[in-house]
């Protein structure tokens, strides 16, 4: 929505994606400490297998081999966004922004919230899984993450995402007026 309204956009996902691609630093260091059994016959990580593998007694351990690399990719392109335009909005989207211990290298923290059940509808939406295993990895998930609430806490904006699409959009135009604001 966001990127609509003429925002730049990357996704923190997307970038640990690409480091832990085979040939990647990231992709090394998480292979020898977590095993070859984590990958699939192409030599790819199998994400799933690593998830199962780690939530939620040993994500950080996963985390303090990626997240460093991550911020860093986010911080340079952060710079590269406002060398390029200095009047644009750029915005990091990443679901572990506080446990990344990198809050403070934004201006402003948008926290996005929903309940239990619609994040679970969501992701069982999105993966194709059954609604039991959806909770059941959301639950797994959220054990790793902070609670809702104290994100919201810590948020400059929050984006009430329970609603319908439309609220949605409402709530972005009001926070991309502010934000345009600020430059």
């Amino acid at each position: 929505m966001f990127e609509r309204r003429g925002a730049r956009v990357i996704k923190a996902d997307e970038i640990a994606h690409r480091l832990m691609s085979p040939g990647q630093p990231v992709f090394e260091a998480v292979v020898e400490y977590f095993g070859r059994e984590i990958l699939t016959a192409d030599g790819t990580i199998d994400r799933p297998k690593l998830a199962s593998m780690v939530f939620p007694l040993r994500v950080k351990e996963l985390n303090a081999l990626v997240h460093p690399a991550v911020v860093k990719y986010q911080d340079e392109w952060m710079e590269q966004v406002g060398r390029e335009d200095p009047n644009t909005v750029a915005i990091v989207e990443a679901a572990l922004i506080y446990e990344a211990g990198a809050a403070s290298h934004f201006d402003r923290m948008i926290v996005v919230l929903c309940s239990f059940n619609q994040k679970a509808e969501r992701f069982a939406a999105r993966t194709g899984v059954d609604l039991s295993q959806a909770r059941e990895e959301v639950r797994r998930r959220s054990a790793a993450q902070l609670p809702d609430e104290e994100k919201a806490a810590q948020a400059d904006y929050i984006i009430d995402n329970a609603g319908s699409l439309e609220h949605a959009e409402s709530q972005v135009d009001n926070i991309w007026a502010e934000l345009q604001q600020a430059k």
